[in-house]
C-alpha cells in the first residue's frame, strides 16, 4: 500500500494523495489529476483501474515524438482514459477514437465531452469495410471485449453487434495524408487487420503504437510482423506497447 501511495506521489505530486484514496475508497466517479483538464469517471471494481493505471500512473502512452501531431486514431480507445491523456498532451490535435462494445463507449463520451475536436466511432477497425461483427465478452473484463466475425459466431456471450472499419476509409472520411500516432489495442483483432489491405496507409503513419494479444489470438503477433518488416520503422517498447516510428516522414515538418 504504501509503495502504491508513494509512485501516486511521485507521478502527480501532493495530488497524488487524493488521487490514490479517491480510487482506493471506490470515489471514483470524478478524478481530477495534475495537468488533465476535465475530470475522469471510473467504473470501480473492474479493469479501467488498471487501464487508469497504465495510462495515467506508469505514463505508457507518453512517447517522445521530434514534431507535434495533428491527426490521432485512438483505435480500442476502451473509456477514453488514452483519448484523453493524447488531447491534453496535444490539444489541437484531431483525435478519432474507435471503440465498439456499448457500456465502454457510454463511458468514452463522458469523459470525451467537454473536449473539442474529438470524435468517436462505434466501430470494429478490421482490414475488410462494412462487415457485420459480434462484440464478444471473453471474460478479461472491460478492457477484454473480443470482436468476432457474426458468420462465426456459434459460441459466446455477445453484447451487440457492429460494422467494421477500415484504417483507410478513416483517412479519406477525414482527409488524412498521414496518421501522426496511430495507437491499436483491440484485442486480437490486430491479426485481421495487418494480413491484408496495409499498402495505402501503413507508410503514412508516422507513429505506431500497438498492444500484441497472441494470448486471445495466436498469430496476431506473426501477421504484425510480416506487414510492418515491409517498411522502415524504427522499433522501441513502453510498458505493454511496442512503438514503431516511421523513419521515411518522421522529419518531415508539421506546420
Amino acid at each position: 500500500m504504501l509503495d502504491s501511495l508513494y509512485r501516486h506521489i511521485r507521478r502527480f505530486g501532493i495530488k497524488g494523495i487524493r488521487v490514490f484514496f479517491y480510487i482506493g475508497l471506490n470515489y471514483t466517479k470524478k478524478i481530477f489529476l495534475p495537468n488533465i483538464i476535465h475530470p475522469i469517471t471510473l467504473r470501480n471494481g473492474t479493469s479501467d483501474i488498471r487501464t487508469f493505471n497504465q495510462v495515467f500512473l506508469h505514463n505508457d502512452y507518453n512517447i517522445p515524438l521530434s514534431f507535434a501531431p495533428k491527426a490521432i486514431v485512438d483505435a480500442g480507445a476502451n473509456i477514453g482514459l488514452s483519448t484523453v491523456f493524447f488531447k491534453n498532451k496535444y490539444p489541437a490535435a484531431k483525435i478519432i477514437a474507435i471503440e465498439p462494445e456499448n457500456s465502454n463507449i457510454e463511458l468514452l463520451k463522458k469523459n470525451t465531452i467537454n473536449y473539442e475536436n474529438i470524435y468517436l466511432l462505434k466501430k470494429a477497425l478490421s482490414n475488410v469495410s462494412n462487415q457485420d461483427m459480434n462484440v464478444n465478452d471473453s471474460g478479461n473484463g472491460h478492457w477484454g471485449f473480443v470482436t468476432v466475425s457474426t458468420k462465426n459466431s456459434e459460441n459466446g456471450v455477445f453484447k451487440n453487434s457492429v460494422k467494421t472499419i477500415t484504417i483507410n476509409d478513416i483517412m479519406k472520411e477525414n482527409e488524412l495524408e498521414f496518421i501522426d500516432i496511430l495507437k491499436i489495442d483491440i484485442e486480437g483483432a490486430e491479426k485481421e487487420l495487418f494480413e491484408s489491405n496495409i499498402e495505402n496507409w501503413l507508410p503514412k503513419i508516422r507513429c505506431l503504437i500497438i498492444e500484441l494479444h497472441d494470448r486471445t489470438k495466436p498469430g496476431s503477433s506473426k501477421s504484425f510482423f510480416k506487414a510492418i518488416s515491409k517498411y522502415d520503422f524504427s522499433f522501441s517498447s513502453k510498458g505493454e506497447n511496442l512503438v514503431f516510428i516511421n523513419k521515411n516522414i518522421k522529419l518531415q515538418t508539421i506546420e
